[in-house]
């Protein structure tokens, strides 16, 4: 048996050609650290930017207007909670109330159909489906201002103008683009292997949708179902022009947004910032507890597409 044994310049080459490699691995992390420090100090200066605004709100219906005006930014030195009771007194719960109704309707509806719409085009090829697809992209780009006018005469020809009946199908026609958009490409990542097995079993095309392939698409609807909740209890164009009485006997069936004006307005000269803060924070929290509820269903719903 031969032993080889290198000469002392080839080992210290061999040696340095080694470490190369480590430095600039070392190098790439230094450079992943920074860019990493610099995403989290950008993501908590934005959470400072919305979640101070918020405690600000909340802590200004516990006050008193002296207090407000002498230190916004200060504790509250009592805990006043009349706010609440006077500002759901002069309508917030009305509103409140009427927002749920309109909502209990407009986002399922919006769901079932959109998610319905998006399965036929994701998974069903047919002459003219880019199109149609391309139709409802079209629609979460077109402003919602341009076609205020419009709608107005359409949802007054039907005579649905301040009804609950008229916004909730303004509201779903509104939220239908981009749930047709988010669910095809949620729908298209779905294993057709299931689906194949579902048609030799011979289920219809209609138990296949509802008992194997939406189940599937639980994710996807919850993170698109959210999103719609927001946008929906958020909206304030649509209501403020489609939500007028149109004459005396009319009820005021404004929604929550529009409520929040209105209590501005009843103030006239008088000032009671508690109140309009407490009806800020009354519209606030159910929004908060919902996406505080469901953000790790969101975060899977809008990951789980890329991964799969």
């Amino acid at each position: 048996m031969t032993t080889v044994t290198k000469a002392p310049d080839e080992a210290s080459a061999e040696r340095t050609d080694r470490k190369k490699p480590a430095r600039a691995g070392g190098g790439g992390r230094s450079e992943g650290a920074v860019l990493n420090v610099f995403s989290h100090g950008f993501l908590a200066v934005w959470a400072i930017l919305i979640v101070l605004p918020l405690i600000w709100l909340a802590l200004g219906s516990f006050k008193t207007d002296s207090q407000i005006g002498g230190s916004a930014l200060g504790w509250p030195s009592n805990w006043h909670f009349d706010a609440f009771s006077r500002a759901w007194d002069k309508g917030i719960g009305d509103y409140f109330g009427n927002t749920l109704i309109v909502m209990v309707f407009s986002v399922p509806l919006t769901m079932l159909l959109g998610s319905m719409a998006a399965y036929v085009l994701a998974r069903y090829p047919f002459k003219g489906n880019r199109i149609i697809y391309y139709f409802f992209v079209s629609g979460a780009m077109f402003p919602v201002f341009l076609a205020l006018v419009p709608l107005f005469f359409m949802v007054k020809r039907l005579d649905m103008l301040n009804s609950f009946q008229g916004l909730i199908l303004v509201y779903i026609a509104y939220s239908m683009p981009f749930t047709v958009f988010f669910m095809h490409s949620f729908f298209r990542t779905l294993p057709t292997a299931v689906y194949e097995a579902a048609v030799i079993d011979g289920a219809s095309d209609t138990r296949i949708f509802f008992q194997v392939m939406l189940p599937m698409a639980k994710p996807g609807l919850i993170s698109v179902g959210i999103f719609n909740v927001l946008g929906q209890w958020n909206q304030y164009i649509l209501p403020a022009v489609l939500m007028q009485p149109q004459s005396g006997s009319d009820p005021e069936r404004y929604m929550l947004t529009q409520g929040l004006i209105q209590l501005q307005y009843q103030m006239g000269y008088e000032t009671d910032l508690p109140v309009l803060f407490a009806g800020v924070t009354i519209a606030m929290i159910p929004m908060l507890v919902v996406y505080l509820s469901f953000q790790r269903q969101i975060q899977a719903g809008l990951t789980s597409a890329t991964l799969k």
